[in-house]
């Protein structure tokens, strides 16, 4: 029989009760190549970057303060008393090849896109961009050693990304809520994975599809970030269909403020909405944009302390804090916010 120390190695019921290990990686990324699968949701006006940079490393420059910011954002969380662990460093320039496609690798900067954790099951996503593949492999000796410490450990089905394909399954699309499990429909999550995650839940977890409209669909916590129990922001620019469910279940959906970032920020796979893709390190503190003054007036306003934190070049790359890390341990038990 395990102990209670090997059954709590990992343990997680929803995003707000307080995180104990978060994990991000930054090592030798690459800009993707645009092919069909990601030109349908970047933004036309940074086409001509990945014309440019398409297969090779991002911008030096850029890329090191970026670097540097993820440095100091690790280093604010181990100041919080979150432990942080770090995946392997690959080198993704390295071609790789499958008996369907070939390519580059992009990052694995990303642990959200990649790992979710229900109780204590690891669940590893396919990953629905070429370049995005096998990501996971920067993550694969972690997962490993958690899985011989207890934890269960789980892969979902991979497409092939054969040409033909053009919905494949992703699990960034989703968000948690105890035995609420809510997912959109979109660039890479589709019926099929919305599917399989329905009956390998059930039947104590309950998937709902909520959809928003928005025209390029990239992050849904810059689009409804859940950010304690019956309590959730809801970007104002991308309205979700399904708001009354919330509201009927005695929710508060909060609008949060118009963001600060300049027009002239490069964002090449998000957008400024970006200031709404926050971590909560539990229900009273919330690392959060240092250059956003509105979401942290906001968020005082809520009762919630802010943990500032400057990573604006990391969010060109593709991700806020909520990406940037994934939670394998909280505080917490499992709960239902709708009856």
């Amino acid at each position: 029989m395990r102990d209670e120390r090997t059954r709590a190695i990992i343990c997680k019921y929803h995003d707000q009760h307080q995180v104990k290990t978060p994990a991000d990686l930054l090592s030798r990324p690459c800009s993707t190549t645009q092919s069909q699968t990601e030109h349908a949701n970047t933004y036309e006006k940074y086409w001509p970057f990945y014309q440019k940079y398409g297969g090779q490393t991002f911008p030096e420059e850029h890329l090191k303060k970026a670097i540097a910011e993820i440095e100091e954002m690790c280093n604010i969380l181990r100041h919080e008393g979150v432990t942080v662990q770090r995946p392997e460093p690959i080198d993704w320039s390295v071609e790789y090849k499958t008996p369907d496609f070939t390519s580059t690798g992009m990052y694995a900067a990303m642990p959200r896109d990649i790992l979710m954790v229900v109780g204590n099951e690891i669940i590893e996503a396919p990953m629905a961009w070429r370049a995005r593949f096998f990501e996971y492999r920067a993550y694969r000796p972690l997962i490993k050693e958690y899985f011989r410490r207890g934890a269960k450990w789980t892969t979902a089905p991979k497409p092939t990304m054969a040409d033909e394909l053009y919905d494949q399954v992703g699990l960034m699309g989703l968000y948690k809520c105890c035995n609420l499990w809510m997912f959109r429909c979109w660039q890479v999550t589709n019926f099929l994975g919305i599917e399989w995650m329905r009956r390998h839940l059930a039947p104590h977890y309950k998937v709902h599809i909520i959809s928003f409209k928005d025209p390029n669909p990239m992050h849904i916590d810059a689009t409804f970030n859940i950010i304690g129990p019956g309590l959730v922001l809801s970007n104002p620019d991308r309205p979700c269909r399904q708001i009354e469910m919330f509201k009927k279940a005695g929710w508060t959906v909060v609008k949060p403020p118009t963001p600060l970032i300049p027009d002239d920020h490069p964002l090449w796979m998000s957008s400024k909405w970006l200031s709404m893709n926050v971590l909560m390190l539990d229900e009273k503190r919330v690392m959060v944009d240092a250059n956003e003054s509105t979401i942290q007036k906001m968020f005082e306003n809520l009762g919630i302390k802010t943990i500032k934190v400057s990573i604006r070049h990391a969010n060109s790359l593709g991700g806020g804090f909520h990406c940037w890390t994934t939670d394998v341990r909280r505080r917490g038990t499992l709960q239902s916010y709708f009856h």
